[in-house]
């Protein structure tokens, strides 16, 4: 797929994003949600090697591939790696998928009900490394957990201040401004968010677009004027937190909203099955995520 192909699979593909990202921090959990415990390794490079073999063993599955799954954000490591003897990006080409990496570096401590994210200095250097192995996109991620506007409008100038950094490399960004769903302000932050972005986006240049990753609104249909709107390539839903079919219901209220979940995917693999009971659980897990991400219900 050339950068042209990439981009109307993302914008009109009949699928779902996976997100494969967790990064430094998030390993160890998800390491042992997958069954391999703390002690079964001494490092971070046996750690991250064994969240490779995972991702590894997830795209390798039959069950993955561009029919259902249109793309895939990756952890720099994983992008670095190799896939059945391939760049992992150009492994996730071949079988259809549309090739994404997480950029953010972590987030800064709360103020103002928000947590904006660490400054990324090397970030120029990492987009040309990343157009180089033929990723498409980027995905960056803020967290607001209150329903400050101050917060909210610092939240969303800063993605969309990095979203133009990678627009500049030609590369797609994906803003993530994550609204906390424990929030006690969850519904007032989802309207806040919405029409700040709103408003970031009739500030863009005439031809440009980004995408958007945003946690499924508490009121369906919310972000509708999101999803129409012509600077958005398209919108994706992240988990948040909830079970698979939980995430799965409430994101099948949401007209044009498309899944790019990670623990509401992986949360029935284990590093003990068999491979047949792997595909079989991650077939079941994709197929249930693809139809909540194409076929919608009355909110």
């Amino acid at each position: 797929m050339n950068t042209a192909e990439m981009t109307a699979k993302i914008a009109q593909g009949n699928g779902f994003i996976a997100a494969l990202d967790q990064s430094g921090g998030s390993t160890p959990k998800a390491l042992k949600g997958y069954g391999i415990e703390d002690d079964a390794w001494s490092g971070d490079e046996e750690m991250f090697g064994l969240i490779h073999a995972m991702r590894s063993r997830i795209i390798t599955s039959p069950a993955f591939t561009g029919d259902k799954v249109i793309g895939a954000i990756l952890f720099e490591r994983t992008m670095d790696g190799e896939v059945d003897g391939k760049p992992t990006p150009q492994a996730l080409i071949e079988r259809g998928v549309v090739p994404f990496i997480k950029i953010d570096k972590g987030l800064e401590a709360e103020e103002n009900g928000v947590q904006l994210m660490k400054p990324m200095p090397e970030l120029d250097a990492l987009l040309v490394r990343a157009k180089g192995l033929g990723v498409f996109g980027t995905k960056e991620r803020s967290v607001i957990n209150l329903a400050n506007a101050e917060g909210i409008a610092a939240i969303v100038a800063q993605q969309f201040e990095v979203g133009k950094q990678v627009l500049a490399h030609g590369m797609m960004p994906i803003i993530e401004p994550e609204v906390n769903i424990k929030s006690p302000e969850r519904a007032q932050a989802d309207a806040i968010l919405r029409d700040e972005i709103l408003k970031a986006l009739d500030a863009l240049p005439e031809g440009q677009q980004v995408m958007l990753k945003l946690s499924i609104p508490a009121q369906a249909g919310l972000f509708d004027a999101l999803v129409d709107h012509p600077k958005v390539l398209r919108v994706v839903a992240l988990s948040g937190g909830f079970k698979r079919p939980e995430a799965c219901a409430e994101l099948a209220k949401n007209r044009g909203m498309i899944a790019s979940f990670s623990r509401a995917l992986l949360e029935d693999l284990r590093h003990g099955m068999s491979d047949g009971e792997f595909d079989a659980s991650l077939g079941g897990a994709i197929d249930e995520i693809h139809g909540a991400s194409t076929v919608k219900t009355a909110a």
